[in-house]
């Protein structure tokens, strides 16, 4: 058998996916480790959320999770320090892990204790969040919905646990821990300076959009808080007044699988929070069904509701034929008026931030509509003008793009070597 970095015989595991193992390793399953284990009736205990990149964590302890919480907890699960805490929907994704924290979780998710102490918690954590066995654990959930598919526990317990001796297991999660917690510092001040950026860039179009770029020019008040000072000749018009055709919802249909031949079906998930389109998960629409809802280049389109709302995209030719989806509202802008894109623009300002705390509507799920968009105000220079700053800003956007790719070039780069080092670790192909 072929050495592994640090280990001098190797065994074939008998496990596809999993490969050649050292050869002092034992290979067992997750039902001689674990227990599942169903604890109720602890209605006072603090309730805990389940992050696939986090672990767990108390759920009032971040703002990120929207999930409600019932008013009668008493069914919820008890979760004890070390017990495995497993998301039944979501274990393909990696969202299982080890707890530092008692509390209760939902009555959907498996709890598991271990049935040895000879058992290192932080190495099995390893072990059940690294990306084969999540391919493994998609391989076993069943459920028609897809991106919603049950890990049935008896499943879960069939799958095989590698299990070095308890010192090496120990050594291993140690090694983890700290590597991890290297790579995870790293990642965390390169996510850091992007969201930098992002400000960065909101401000500098926020101070072309509002006050030009003359920084000598005659200023006056706007009247519009969000607005402030803008220069003599600039004029303050809601956008209804700057459309060619009224604001138009999107078209309430179904999307198809993705067809080239067909125009693709642009969704409110398909929109990135800076703007840019997704090029996964793309569906399409039928010739007939697109049948007005076909965009038209310079087309802009805002997001009517929920967590993104108001979120907007500037849609270009170059992107193929497509139509818009009914969360969505086309703004078709009056090149006579106001130039597109300068339009676009002022939505990614950040006065049009605060302007979308004022306008949202706060209900089940946060909503701006069409009569609402229609009312938002903007600072609109003349054509020209309003051309210098266009061409300033697709200067200026560009170089801090490309920051921010680097960026975000090194988070990719940095995920991929964690998520294979884990790999290698687990399963002997590297000694800690």
């Amino acid at each position: 058998m072929t050495p592994a970095k640090g280990y001098t015989e190797m065994k074939d595991s008998g496990i596809q996916w999993i490969g050649e193992v050292p050869v002092h390793w034992e290979i067992t399953r997750m039902k001689s480790i674990l227990e599942n284990v169903s604890i109720r009736n602890h209605p006072e205990a603090e309730v805990l959320s389940l992050y696939r990149d986090l672990g767990v964590l108390p759920k009032n302890s971040r703002d990120d999770n929207h999930n409600v919480t019932s008013e009668d907890t008493a069914q919820y699960k008890y979760v004890e320090v070390g017990n495995l805490v497993i998301n039944k929907m979501k274990a393909w994704q990696g969202s299982l892990a080890v707890s530092n924290y008692e509390g209760i979780v939902s009555p959907a998710y498996y709890v598991c204790k271990f049935r040895s102490s000879k058992i290192n918690k932080r190495y099995i954590h390893f072990l059940v969040r690294c990306y084969a066995y999540a391919q493994e654990f998609e391989r076993l959930s069943t459920g028609m919905r897809v991106g919603q598919w049950d890990l049935g526990i008896s499943d879960f317990m069939r799958v095989p646990a590698l299990l070095p001796p308890f010192p090496e297991q120990s050594a291993i999660a140690a090694y983890l821990d700290t590597q991890c917690a290297k790579i995870d510092e790293i990642i965390a001040q390169a996510k850091a300076s992007i969201e930098d950026y992002k400000q960065w860039k909101a401000s500098i179009i926020y101070e072309a959009v509002t006050k030009g770029l003359d920084p000598n020019v005659e200023m006056k008040d706007s009247g519009i808080e969000w607005i402030g000072k803008v220069p003599m000749r600039w004029k303050i018009v809601r956008l209804k007044y700057l459309l060619s055709t009224p604001l138009q919802y999107g078209a309430n249909e179904t999307g198809l699988p993705y067809d080239e031949s067909l125009p693709r079906y642009i969704r409110i998930t398909d929109i990135t929070l800076d703007g840019k389109l997704k090029t996964s998960g793309m569906q399409s629409l039928s010739e007939e069904k697109s049948e007005g809802y076909i965009l038209d280049d310079e087309d802009i389109l805002l997001a009517r509701s929920g967590a993104t709302v108001g979120k907007a995209f500037y849609y270009r030719e170059s992107y193929g034929k497509a139509a818009f989806a009914g969360y969505l509202i086309r703004a078709k802008i009056n090149s006579a008026k106001a130039l597109p894109k300068f339009i676009y623009y002022s939505t990614m300002s950040a006065g049009y931030e605060k302007w979308k705390e004022t306008a949202v509507i706060k209900a089940t799920i946060q909503n701006i509509g069409a009569s609402r968009y229609n009312e938002y105000s903007l600072a609109i220079p003349p054509i020209a003008e309003q051309l210098r700053i266009i061409e300033f800003l697709d200067d200026k956007m560009e170089k801090i793009d490309s920051l921010m790719a680097e960026k975000q070039s090194l988070i990719d780069d940095l995920e991929s070597y964690k998520k294979s080092l884990i790999y290698e670790v687990v399963t002997g192909k590297r000694r800690a």
